[in-house]
């Protein structure tokens, strides 16, 4: 029956969250003086103070980088904004530059068709003038005057030969002519071909600007991306930060109402009655967990430490405030964090307590005391009086 007990209780305490070993301890049962130094839960509860406001200074700073970031992010987006319209520009420019120089291209082309058409009749009157001068030397001179003063009277002959003047002027001045509108025609031309380059060049400046602008753009908006992700990163930071001050905030709470109940035992067990070590009777097994807690508690620490930990565990058993066993005392609710933590458990399965462990704890289960009715014990902090041994205080 003691056996399935203990069983029973083992796989209740693997329930437990976590251990607290804290409090205050009567020096003897019959003249009892509690300490008023600070307990272990005094310590958690400074820390906790001290690990909220590391929370709440975090958050701040966070606060501030996250205002940073929303300002460069809304920077970015007017900067962005302005590209863009210097784009819509740049590409509206782009558009009134090609449709010039596309009219500029027609005009060029009916200039060429008029050039063309212009040195084919200059080419043609040039044809007819050679023609007409060719005929003239080949018509002997002799013939040509002979031709005028066949004509009979004096003022034909003068006709004739006016005429004939008239014929070569006209061929000359059309000559001219086609001549004179064709250098104009070139004149134009040549013109038309310089303002295409100018626009050609033109057109060239504002591809580029137009790159420029949309480089610039893509690296902005690149930027906002990054921007965002930070913005992200940041608030999800908050959210952390909020939590986790929530919990800090929740854990003094707890851990100053444990304070104030680990007080009021404390006091009650100063005032409470105590049996003597021939009261109590041992299960088969106290033996073992005993050890094994001594073990995880004080394995490191000199042989008196390991003792006085023993000793501990079993002035609780012998208070009327604490459970009346070895497994009662060790298993209650978080009292001792190997038990919580399951090394306990790991130390059981493989029974790791050290010769000397367990003699520390025969001698503690024979009454023997180092600390006289020390209920607790822990690390040392500032203010806390006690029995120090190797690195615990008992008190």
């Amino acid at each position: 029956m003691k056996e399935k007990r203990l069983k029973w209780q083992k796989r209740i305490a693997m329930l437990l969250v976590f251990a607290l070993a804290a409090g205050m301890a009567p020096s003897a049962p019959d003249s009892v003086t509690v300490s008023a130094a600070p307990s272990g839960t005094q310590q958690k509860i400074d820390e906790e103070e001290r690990n909220k406001a590391e929370l709440e200074n975090n958050q701040e700073q966070n606060e501030k980088e996250l205002s940073g970031l929303r300002g460069v992010q809304s920077d970015l987006k007017a900067d962005l904004e302005d590209l863009n319209a210097q784009l819509n520009k740049v590409v509206k420019r782009l558009e009134e530059l090609e449709q010039k120089i596309r009219g500029k291209e027609s005009e060029i082309a009916e200039t060429q068709e008029a050039l063309d058409e212009a040195r084919a009749l200059e080419e043609r009157q040039y044809a007819c003038m050679v023609m007409w001068a060719q005929a003239m030397y080949e018509y002997q001179e002799e013939n040509y005057i002979s031709e005028l003063l066949g004509e009979g009277d004096f003022a034909s002959v003068l006709n004739a030969a006016d005429y004939i003047e008239k014929v070569a002027a006209s061929g000359r001045n059309l000559m001219d002519d086609y001549e004179a509108n064709r250098r104009l025609i070139e004149e134009h031309e040549a013109r038309l071909k310089d303002e295409k380059i100018d626009l050609d060049n033109l057109k060239v400046a504002a591809e580029a600007e137009k790159n420029k602008v949309s480089g610039l753009i893509s690296q902005t908006s690149n930027h906002i991306v990054a921007t965002s992700e930070q913005i992200a990163e940041a608030e999800q930071k908050a959210l952390e930060y909020e939590a986790e001050i929530k919990k800090a905030e929740e854990n003094i709470e707890y851990l100053k109402k444990k304070l104030a109940e680990e007080l009021a035992l404390s006091q009650a067990a100063a005032n409470a009655a105590w049996r003597d070590i021939s009261e109590v009777t041992f299960a088969a097994g106290d033996r073992k967990l005993l050890a094994n807690l001594i073990y995880c508690e004080a394995g490191g620490e000199p042989y008196a430490g390991q003792v006085a930990v023993g000793a501990v565990v079993i002035n609780r058993v012998l208070s009327s405030k604490f459970p009346d066993t070895v497994v009662g005392v060790i298993y209650q609710s978080k009292q001792f964090s190997p038990v919580a933590s399951g090394r306990l458990e790991l130390a059981l399965a493989a029974d790791r307590a050290t010769p000397q462990c367990y003699q520390a704890a025969d001698e503690a289960m024979s009454g023997a005391t180092n600390v006289g009715s020390c209920l607790f014990f822990r690390t040392p902090v500032p203010g806390l009086t006690g029995t120090n041994i190797g690195g615990h205080v008992f008190y």
